[in-house]
């Protein structure tokens, strides 16, 4: 048997020729579309219109930690733990072989950002980090993501449940929003710490 061509295999990794119709329903391009990007490094002050966790109604209220030209990051509304952040492409792509290099690139350098911003600002030293593929691998929302899930110390009373938690899986509780509000811009601010630390992921300040 031959082996693919380059067109071919080029092809499997275009995400323009994979879904396109899906993003007019999807919650996560409705956060994308609603919410723009700013400098991580310099982010915009918690009360800004920015940053407004009801600009996203009648959806439910959306707490951006993160957010660049390409990728955006949030709260998960049903998290597994305190913490427990989403990172996406902007565009539409439902499985990471459908994201562009670029996107990769970049999400890869701020999984590492994101990581150590939720461990600094939640005081949980231990994560998951989670990115599923298709419903039968438990993608519940059909646009790439990455799970941040911070690990509280399974000897924590609150956190017994962890003990079955694994994968992106395990019992799930509402966002408390009053809470939600202060540990994001606590995550945002501890990006910003970070960045002014060391060059962005791509290694250039995000061009807005």
């Amino acid at each position: 048997m031959a082996p693919p061509s380059a067109t071919a295999a080029q092809s499997a990794f275009d995400p323009g020729l994979h879904h396109a119709h899906d993003s007019a329903s999807c919650p996560f391009c409705r956060i994308a579309a609603i919410y723009g990007p700013y400098d991580p490094a310099d982010p915009p002050a918690a009360e800004s219109d920015a940053l407004n966790p009801d600009a996203s109604a009648p959806n439910p209220a959306t707490f951006v930690v993160l957010s660049t030209p390409l990728l955006v990051a949030f709260l998960d509304i049903m998290p597994l733990s305190r913490g427990h952040v989403l990172l996406c492409p902007r565009e539409h792509r439902p499985k990471l072989t459908d994201v562009t290099a670029a996107e990769a690139q970049e999400m890869g350098g701020y999984l590492r950002v994101l990581s150590a911003a939720v461990a600094q600002a939640t005081g949980v030293r231990d994560w998951n980090v989670v990115q599923n593929n298709g419903a039968a691998a438990a993608q519940v929302v059909p646009h790439c993501h990455f799970h941040i899930i911070p690990r509280p110390e399974l000897r924590d009373k609150r956190s017994e449940r962890f003990t079955a938690t694994m994968f992106g899986r395990g019992t799930r509780e509402d966002l408390d929003e009053d809470e939600a509000a202060p540990l994001a811009e606590r995550i945002r601010e501890a990006v910003a710490e970070l960045l002014h630390g060391e060059a962005p992921p791509d290694s250039s300040k995000p061009k807005l």
